[in-house]
């Protein structure tokens, strides 16, 4: 089976959200450092051909399995393979933790009969991931779930 070409997509095909990304950009850095315009869109540049390295690996590592699905040990699989191997530990505990809080969402029937979250509950929950997500890069335990940072409880 000959894998899919990902990369070689048209450039406006393939963006990430410029007002999240410089959201993340800015919660990761010291309140008094800026940034400036272009060297956002160069880190979203950067973001965007990470995926797309990440995501052509993952589809080579797949393909050498004769699967015709990426799963997230052919990701895995492609971070090692790239030389980011060091990330790997934190990748796996960032899924893990996105599959209980999927769990979580569907048992709460939040998902059931196609309910779609409130803007302030998505907005809730996408802060509480920016939280975790810092708390991991800084080395940080995560807080357990029944405290949320965004409403300082």
């Amino acid at each position: 089976m000959e894998p899919i070409d990902i990369v070689g997509k048209a450039k406006e095909d393939a963006s990430l959200p410029k007002a999240t990304m410089t959201k993340i950009i800015k919660e990761m850095l010291p309140p008094d450092v800026r940034v400036a315009r272009d060297t956002q869109d160069l880190l979203i540049e950067c973001c965007v051909e990470f995926i797309n390295l990440v995501s052509s690996e993952s589809n080579e590592v797949c393909g050498r399995e004769d699967k015709r699905t990426i799963a997230p040990e052919h990701v895995l699989k492609a971070l090692e393979v790239l030389g980011f191997g060091e990330y790997i530990e934190d990748v796996y505990a960032a899924y893990e933790q996105h599959k209980l809080e999927t769990m979580d969402t569907i048992r709460s029937g939040k998902l059931s009969n196609g309910a779609e979250m409130t803007e302030e509950e998505a907005l809730a929950a996408q802060q509480r991931m920016f939280a975790e997500a810092r708390a991991r890069m800084n080395g940080v335990k995560p807080l357990p779930p029944e405290v949320d940072p965004t409403t300082h409880n």
